[in-house]
């Protein structure tokens, strides 16, 4: 009988920007106060790319650090995958960027778009290639420049986002560990509550879709909101429910940080304190595709969280898209 191959996650790393703006520095320009931007969102501060930052630069910032403490060299990689909705160009794909930037020659490399969810998306494709024995080594890197997409004048969106990007390696092990189970969705019909409209192939920019504002990511929060809290448990219990492990086993839940009244309903729902809830939306708001790399890579650096404990991963976002997953970096 073949030896299963699981996954360990070797290295890990995470770069945000250096400009740090505040709700009141927003306030000044937008009809809103630091205590409204707090009560409905949890969000004080977020970090914005300077002009000379792009996607791409942030990501390779970000697998660096993860591949360093990992010490593995770029050209060892076997695979690079990259979870982002915000590329440097539409082409050529900015996996190929990252790669090239990094020095892994010849290294196959590939986006998923999938919004808020892709680095779980991402992660899970990447332990498919490891578990099957196609790879040894997979980069994993969630990426987000949000700030050029926001219309700062829309107080609805101009208050929720910021910029940065995580990163992991994951490398074949023997030992135990890695994802343990995982549950994806999507429900397209619902697409529209998250859409940039211009600058795609049905309606590609020209005078009329920039007067509109078409350059400018619109959202429908409420309609994100019930979405979310009602989809996060099921899509929990869905991983749980693979991995055959019940929820009072989980040391920490990593949600995607897009709203803190969102994850405080999950808790509620779920019945799990807040405490377990790993969350740092009040300092990085909503980096989508970064959120959860991000909050990983913080709280291993921290020693918040321990590479053995075992985090369930819970996202949701454009698309509408869901993806959650149960996962123990490193064996016991």
């Amino acid at each position: 009988m073949k030896k299963p191959i699981y996954g360990r996650i070797a290295g890990w790393g995470a770069y945000s920007p250096q400009r740090i703006v505040t709700n009141q520095q927003l306030a000044a320009s937008l009809a809103t106060t630091d205590e409204w931007i707090v009560q409905r969102s949890g969000i004080r501060t977020r970090h914005i790319a300077a002009p000379d930052e792009t996607t791409s630069s942030m990501a390779v910032a970000a697998c660096r650090a993860a591949l360093a403490q990992a010490e593995i060299a770029p050209d060892a990689v076997d695979l690079i995958i990259v979870a982002t909705s915000t590329p440097d160009y539409l082409t050529p794909p900015v996996s190929s960027q990252i790669q090239a930037a990094l020095g892994a020659q010849n290294v196959p490399a590939f986006v998923v778009v999938t919004g808020c969810t892709g680095f779980v998306y991402a992660l899970v494709t990447a332990y498919q290639f490891i578990q099957s024995g196609a790879f040894r080594t997979v980069l994993v890197v969630g990426a987000e420049l949000l700030s050029r997409f926001v219309d700062w004048q829309d107080r609805s969106t101009a208050v929720l986002f910021g910029d940065g990007a995580g990163a992991v390696v994951i490398t074949a092990t023997d030992q135990p560990c890695g994802l343990l189970g995982f549950h994806l969705g999507s429900d397209g019909s619902n697409g529209h509550h998250i859409i940039l409209p211009g600058g795609g192939s049905a309606r590609p920019f020209d005078a009329q879709v920039l007067a509109e504002g078409g350059q400018y990511l619109r959202m429908n929060g409420r309609e994100v909101f019930k979405f979310a809290t009602r989809i996060i448990g099921p899509a929990c219990q869905q991983a749980l429910a693979m991995a055959h492990v019940d929820l009072s086993s989980v040391d920490w839940i990593v949600p995607h940080q897009a709203n803190l009244r969102i994850i405080q309903a999950a808790a509620k729902e779920m019945k799990v304190p807040i405490e377990r809830f790993l969350i740092n939306i009040d300092r990085y708001a909503n980096t989508s595709a970064a959120s959860i790399p991000l909050a990983i890579a913080e709280g291993l650096a921290t020693g918040q969280v321990t590479a053995s404990q075992t985090l369930l991963l819970a996202s949701f976002g454009a698309g509408m898209t869901w993806a959650t997953a149960l996962l123990q970096p490193q064996p016991r």
